[in-house]
């Protein structure tokens, strides 16, 4: 079975390997939507694959880091597109979420990445 939880974070960020005169190339920032899949049986007993709080205790290390701050200033966000966002993420959680399948990371309602490790 495949569950999910969602996520919400504000930050500010820059692309600075971009050409001169892209509009990314500025401090600008985003409120990013991320749903966080796992994947796993159904217990039986309790009725879940994983109780949505342990998500969430897991998230919020990462989530402190990032929402309201400066991505480029946290070690490997120093280009902080959404590709290497989602891998960085990914990175921090999946020691935590052993049973993660995939994230979504929406910089935009129309704009973002899908990793799957």
């Amino acid at each position: 079975m495949l569950i999910y939880k969602q996520f919400t974070f504000d930050s500010a960020h820059q692309l600075p390997n971009v050409p001169e005169g892209h509009k990314c190339k500025n401090l600008h920032g985003h409120t990013y939507h991320l749903t966080v899949y796992l994947e796993g049986d159904l217990d039986e007993k309790l009725g879940w694959v994983m109780d949505f709080s342990e998500v969430k205790a897991a998230m919020k290390p990462v989530l402190n880091q990032m929402d309201h701050n400066y991505l480029n200033d946290i070690k490997g966000l120093e280009n902080p597109t959404s590709e290497v966002l989602v891998v960085w993420i990914w990175n921090q959680i999946k020691p935590a979420l052993s049973m993660l399948k995939k994230l979504e990371l929406k910089e935009t309602p129309t704009s973002g990445a899908i990793y799957e490790g």
